[in-house]
This record gives structure tokens, C-alpha cells and sequence, in this order.
């Protein structure tokens, strides 16, 4: 873990923390709720947001309280991000590893995270290094698409010089499953991130407990020690965080080695 952590450097500015930890509004706590699509699928509390939104002039002030509480205090109640597990199958007749788990949230516990990421996608652009494109503000993942189809086409006409060339495809497989969390923790410190936040943060990951939906019905408690939600709005953000230190190992080499690097993650 040091040695990826050395190569990080600190990107997050005293203005970009005061801007994470501005007071919580119940505004934001609105505008979450009324982000996500009505008829999402429903979490163990069997609520949909519809309903939210349907009846907010009655439950708004009472949601927005607690929520605020959750937000305010950094605290995660547990039960609230209690979370069911749908396995999908990724192609016909399927192994057990051939499934896709998606993740069915309680919808306030969504709002946490939905908060939290509307907040951080503000900041977003000036921490993640330009090599990722991927959920970031105002970049396409077709740019690095485009970027990977030059650099082939120049290695390909490549005509003189005597030292080769190779491209290298890597990619992760179950990827949120695979994120340690001590590592998502400090890397986060060590980008420049406050305490405060990172520890919200992760209080929306580390609560966590699964079961998983078998023919409708929730089988088993499953209490996890690493990985983060498939479909949480939070999630994605964490992982560009998280993969900012490949980013940097390689940025790193590219100065003290032989090789050159063109860095496009996506």
C-alpha cells in the first residue's frame, strides 16, 4: 500500500474541503429525492421513491430531519443501509461467477450517498488526473475510446527507431467487489480529502449488510469487509478515487524507467 500511496499526491484544496463540508441543507436532501427515477426498484423497506415524491408535502419535513441528523452527525444507522442483493445472469447458462450482483437499497439510505456525490462531482474534475474519463463532469468515456485507437494507430505505423513498442489491456474483473477499504480510506486522506468527510464516506460503505433475493424471497446476512454498491451514487466516485493510485504508479514510472506510458483508463 506505500508505495502506491508515495506516488499520490495531494490534489484537494482548503476551498474544495470548505465546499464538501458546508452545512447540509434540506435542499440538497430534495433535490436527491427528487433525482432518482420514480419507479426504481425497491430496497428492503419495500418503498419506492415515488412514493417520496408523491406524498412530500406530508413526510418531506420529517425525512429531511432525520436525514439531516445522519448527514450532520456522520453517523450511519445500520439497519438503514441494510441492503438486498439481486444476483442477474450475465449470459446463458451461467456459472456462479457469470452473475452481475446489483444492489436494492433502502431509498434513504441512496439519499445519504446521493447527497454526498452530488458534492463531490463539484470538486471531481480538478482531482481525478485527466487518463480518466469515466462518470467525471464535462469528459466522455469516448475520449479515452479515441485516444486508445491513436495510440495503436501510431504504434502501427511506427517506421524507424529501434525500440518497440507494446500495448497492454488491463481490466479488472468484479471490480467494487475487490476495493480494501483501508486502502479507499487512505488514499482519500492522502489526496488531500478532511477527516470528516472521508469518514462519512466510508460510514456509507462500511455499514453495509447484505442478503441476497432468492425466487423473491431474502436468504442469509451477509456482513462484508470489503467492496463497495453496485448502483449506489456514490460508488463510482469512490472508485475513480480508489483507481487514482494505478494512475499515479504509472505516471510515476513513466519518469524514473525506460518506458514511456500513454495512460488511458476508462
Amino acid at each position: 500500500m506505500e508505495p502506491v500511496l508515495d506516488s499520490v499526491d495531494r490534489v484537494v484544496t482548503p476551498d474544495m474541503n470548505s465546499t464538501l463540508l458546508q452545512p447540509y441543507t434540506p435542499d440538497e436532501v430534495k433535490q436527491a429525492f427528487f433525482q432518482m427515477h420514480p419507479s426504481k426498484s425497491p430496497g428492503p423497506d419495500g418503498m419506492s421513491p415515488f412514493f417520496f415524491q408523491k406524498y412530500w408535502h406530508i413526510i418531506g419535513h420529517d425525512v429531511t430531519a432525520a436525514l439531516l441528523s445522519v448527514l450532520t452527525s456522520g453517523h450511519f444507522l445500520h439497519k438503514m443501509n441494510y441492503t438486498h442483493i439481486v444476483l442477474i445472469p450475465k449470459k446463458n447458462d451461467p456459472r456462479c461467477s457469470d452473475f452481475r450482483p446489483i444492489s436494492l437499497s433502502n431509498v434513504v439510505s441512496i439519499i445519504v450517498s446521493k447527497v454526498l456525490a452530488n458534492r463531490l462531482k463539484l470538486i471531481l474534475p480538478n482531482v481525478i488526473s485527466d487518463s480518466q474519463s469515466a462518470f467525471v463532469p464535462n469528459r466522455l468515456i469516448t475520449d479515452n475510446t479515441t485516444v486508445a485507437f491513436e495510440i495503436l494507430h501510431r504504434m502501427r505505423n511506427k517506421r524507424s527507431g529501434k525500440k518497440g513498442q507494446m500495448a497492454v489491456k488491463l481490466d479488472i474483473s468484479k471490480a467494487y467487489d475487490r476495493v480494501e477499504w483501508s486502502f479507499l480510506r487512505q488514499i482519500m486522506l492522502k489526496l488531500g480529502f478532511d477527516q470528516h468527510w472521508v469518514q462519512l464516506a466510508m460510514e456509507t460503505v462500511c455499514t453495509a449488510s447484505y442478503s441476497v433475493l432468492i425466487n423473491g424471497e431474502s436468504k442469509g446476512f451477509i456482513k462484508p469487509s470489503r467492496g463497495i454498491k453496485q448502483r449506489d451514487p456514490l460508488s463510482s466516485y469512490l472508485f475513480l478515487l480508489y483507481a487514482e493510485g494505478l494512475s499515479a504508479l504509472l505516471r510515476k514510472s513513466n519518469g524514473i524507467t525506460i518506458l514511456a506510458w500513454y495512460i488511458v483508463v476508462s
